[in-house]
């Protein structure tokens, strides 16, 4: 028998402020992705903090925020950027996956960034979106850039826990975005935004073989994107058009369905916090707001998180 999914209402939990919404300043990433459109902000990847304070970056723009656990914004960086993914790790500090200049370190302190990986072999990257860590300190990013259907050529890149040595897993993705582990660290799940699938990829010593299609999302105008896990193995999938997290179950069914679409479409990413490490924090960009709702179970706790 079919199973239906669970819809689990979100609510507000942060707004950016007034201040902070800007109006008439130039980014080319809104020119390039949102040509015509008057953008104040486009929030994306919430990571915790030690304190347990969130940050979020705002892509285009090159600014990095940091809410308080009182809904407090503070504005912690300001750089010639377009930020994308962010995760804290305990050894590497606030890493982040730039799309115009790579893999970045942020001193947290400062706002200053230094560069972790601009190219691969020489070349340069696409255009890279998020990045994940293993338990063991690997990282995984995806360099999605402008590709899709029309030209999958994306590419998905693991780096060792030192962040030195530099391998290329795929690149005939169809615009890879969003990434995770499963709570084993033996496969590696990626949202392909332009084709709404996720792809689930074996990991290997050396590369990976017998990649296959996880899910399948509803197309729309845009698909998949930002992605995290909990300890009992459901993978929750923002979707970017949709104003909605998909939660599917290690088979693959769908079990449960978080729906933003009262607070705005573009729900980009995700993390989950809270005192149980169970609430989930939600970027709806399009709105400039964090949301909040409850997951099945708490969220993994991995080196970066």
């Amino acid at each position: 028998m079919e199973r239906h999914a669970a819809i689990i209402k979100a609510e507000v939990w942060a707004r950016l402020p007034d201040e902070y919404r800007l109006s008439g300043r130039r980014s080319g990433w809104v020119d390039a992705n949102k040509p015509g459109e008057e953008v104040h902000s486009f929030l994306e990847g919430p990571a915790f903090a030690p304190d347990g304070a969130l940050w979020v970056v705002d892509i285009p723009y090159g600014r990095i925020f940091r809410i308080a656990s009182d809904g407090t914004w503070s504005l912690k960086a300001d750089y010639e950027g377009w930020p994308n993914g962010m995760r804290w790790h305990d050894k590497h500090g606030v890493c982040l996956a730039d799309y115009k200049r790579g893999i970045l370190r942020l001193d947290p302190a400062t706002g200053e960034t230094a560069t972790v990986f601009e190219a691969h072999r020489s070349e340069g990257f696409k255009g890279c979106n998020d990045l994940c860590f293993a338990s063991d300190g690997t990282l995984f990013f995806t360099d999605q850039g402008q590709t899709g259907l029309h030209d999958p050529t994306g590419r998905v890149y693991r780096s060792d826990a030192s962040l030195t040595h530099l391998e290329r897993l795929i690149d005939n993705a169809p615009s890879p975005n969003g990434l995770v582990t499963d709570p084993s660290d033996r496969y590696l799940f990626v949202a392909m935004t332009r084709a709404c699938e996720v792809w689930r990829l074996p990991l290997f010593p050396h590369g990976t073989s017998k990649g296959q299609l996880f899910a399948r999302l509803p197309a729309g105008a845009s698909g998949p994107d930002g992605m995290t896990m909990d300890t009992e193995g459901n993978l929750y999938v923002c979707h970017a058009s949709r104003g909605a997290v998909f939660v599917f179950d290690a088979h693959g069914d769908e079990v449960a369905r978080i729906d933003c679409r009262a607070i705005g479409r573009t729900t980009t990413n995700l993390a989950f916090g809270g005192p149980d490490g169970r609430d989930l924090f939600i970027t709806v960009s399009d709105a400039g707001v964090i949301a909040k709702a409850r997951g099945l179970a708490p969220g993994r706790t991995v080196l970066a998180d």
